[in-house]
């Protein structure tokens, strides 16, 4: 009887372990602390994607997503290759999977690398319920009308599914210390800002509350008009509404050179109405390196490099 109880009594032990590792392995939380399955849902406007915390193959299809990455330590497997920002370049090397073109994604080849998430943004929405056929997928997207709060919500976002909350804690108190700087100078400014894009020959101007319009919303600017009409493509202009509005500092983002043109927005800015300006004559026809503005933004890298440049303009 004896032996017949110890038998009982070590099977109901096994029972017990087998039934304890099963847990453990199904991510939820132990004695130790969370378990290395841990998994986060997000919500967004084309659905839920579940994602298991530190996900190790990662395909990033926004690139202000993938400086964001780059910035906190967090390794990548695939990105589009095509139009690769030059301060990303290094993401162009044959240890990453090229998985297409921002607007025309290697399906195939995304499929063959068995991603455990996928990041896409604006440039890929039609195409999200393929990506999601793949491995869950989350859509990155900015709400330009509320700029800071889009981005802030962006990096909290993903330091929570990385677990790096504290570093984006810390990167997002630097922003908002050269936002007060930036906007201390803006506000004690009389002068005025308007921003342009140029692209083979032609202009669009951008204000508030659009695409670009964070450089009056967020850091101040007094705009030269503030009625430009809010378009993700911006409101097209001529040379004669530049002199028009006689901004005192122009900003310009080279488009074409943006996505691996020549350079030109210069000669094709600069023109004899453009020199009339007082951007011109004080020398505020400030260039936006394209790279940062038009390829990727809402990341912590190109806000750093935005930063720098606005600063420039003062």
């Amino acid at each position: 009887m004896k032996k017949l109880s110890l038998l009982i009594l070590m099977f109901t032990m096994l029972i017990m372990l087998a039934a304890c590792g099963s847990e453990e392995r199904a991510g939820t939380t132990s004695a130790e602390g969370k378990s290395e399955t841990e998994e986060m849902t997000i919500k967004h406007e084309y659905g839920e994607a579940t994602v298991k915390k530190n996900p190790e193959k990662v395909v990033v299809f926004d690139f202000g997503v993938l400086d964001t990455l780059d910035e906190l330590g967090v390794e990548v497997a695939g990105l589009p290759q095509v139009t690769v920002p030059q301060y990303l370049k290094k993401y162009a090397g044959k240890e990453y999977t090229n998985v297409g073109s921002l607007k025309e994604p290697d399906f195939e080849a995304i499929h063959a690398m068995k991603p455990d998430v996928i990041f896409i943004s604006g440039r890929q929405a039609e195409l999200y319920d393929q990506f999601a056929e793949i491995a869950p997928t989350v859509f990155i997207t900015m709400d330009y009308a509320n700029y800071m709060e889009s981005f802030e919500k962006n990096m909290k976002l993903i330091g929570e599914i990385f677990e790096k909350e504290e570093l984006v804690a810390d990167k997002l108190k630097e922003v908002h210390a050269s936002i007060e700087e930036i906007s201390a100078e803006t506000s004690a400014s009389e002068k005025k800002a308007l921003l342009v894009l140029a692209n083979e020959g032609k202009v669009s101007a951008y204000g508030a509350g659009s695409r670009y319009g964070f450089i009056h919303d967020v850091f101040g600017f007094k705009a030269a008009d503030e009625n430009i009409e809010v378009s993700q493509h911006g409101q097209s202009i001529t040379f004669e509404y530049i002199l028009e509005k006689n901004p005192d500092i122009l900003f310009v983002i080279d488009r074409t050179a943006a996505i691996g043109g020549d350079a030109g927005a210069k000669e094709t800015v600069e023109n004899e109405l453009v020199k009339k300006t007082n951007a011109h004559k004080d020398g505020k026809i400030i260039y936006l390196a394209g790279d940062n503005w038009y390829l990727s933004g809402g990341g912590l890298q190109s806000m750093k490099v935005m930063i720098e440049e606005l600063k420039a303009a003062l």
